[in-house]
C-alpha cells in the first residue's frame, strides 16, 4: 500500500513514445489548447480510453442487461458535454482526447471570448480571475459540464471584469 498523503498518477502514457506521427499530433495539440505539459494531454487520453473501453464491454452483453448500464453511460457523457443529446454507444466508441480537451475550464473561458489567447486563459485561471457558479476554480484542467458553462465568467472584484466593463459603457 502506498503513502495515503501522495496520490497516484491518474494517466497512462502513451505505448512507443518516440512514433513521429503521435509526437506530431501531441505538439498541435498542446498548441491548441494551451497546454502544459503532455502529461495534461495524457490525462485527456486516458478519460476517453476509459469511456470507449466501458461501451466496448457494454456492447458485448445482452440486450437486457446493458440497457440500465447504456442509459448511465450517455446520460453521463452528455451532461458532461462529450457528447451530443440523442447519442449512442456508437458515438462513444468514437470519444476522442480533442472530446474532453473541449471542456476543460481554459478552453471554455477562451471560447466564452474572457480571455484574447489560449494562454491568456490559463493565466486568468490560476490567478484567480475566474469564477464557474460563483466559485473561484484555479485549475486550468477542472473539466465544466454543461450545467456549469452558462456560469463561467469573471471574478466580480477582478480588474479584468472593470476593465470590460468600462469598454460596454
Amino acid at each position: 500500500m502506498g503513502d495515503p498523503r501522495k496520490s497516484r498518477k491518474k494517466w497512462i502514457g502513451p505505448n512507443h513514445p518516440w512514433r513521429k506521427e503521435r509526437l506530431q499530433q501531441e505538439i498541435v495539440l498542446l498548441g491548441k489548447y494551451g497546454l502544459r505539459n503532455k502529461k495534461e494531454l495524457w490525462l485527456a487520453n486516458t478519460i476517453a480510453r476509459e469511456f470507449r473501453h466501458r461501451a466496448r464491454k457494454l456492447l458485448g452483453l445482452s440486450e437486457e442487461l446493458r440497457r440500465k448500464d447504456e442509459e448511465l453511460l450517455l446520460k453521463r457523457l452528455v451532461s458532461m458535454g462529450y457528447l451530443p443529446e440523442g447519442a449512442t454507444l456508437d458515438d462513444v466508441l468514437s470519444l476522442t482526447a480533442e472530446n474532453i480537451l473541449e471542456r476543460r475550464l481554459q478552453t471554455i473561458v477562451y471560447k466564452k471570448g474572457l480571455a484574447r489567447s489560449i494562454y491568456q486563459a490559463r493565466q486568468l485561471i490560476v490567478h484567480g480571475h475566474i469564477v464557474v457558479k460563483g466559485r473561484r476554480v484555479y485549475s486550468p484542467g477542472y473539466l465544466v459540464s454543461r450545467e456549469e458553462e452558462p456560469f463561467v465568467d469573471l471574478a466580480p472584484n477582478s480588474p479584468f471584469r472593470k476593465a470590460q466593463e468600462e469598454q460596454a459603457a
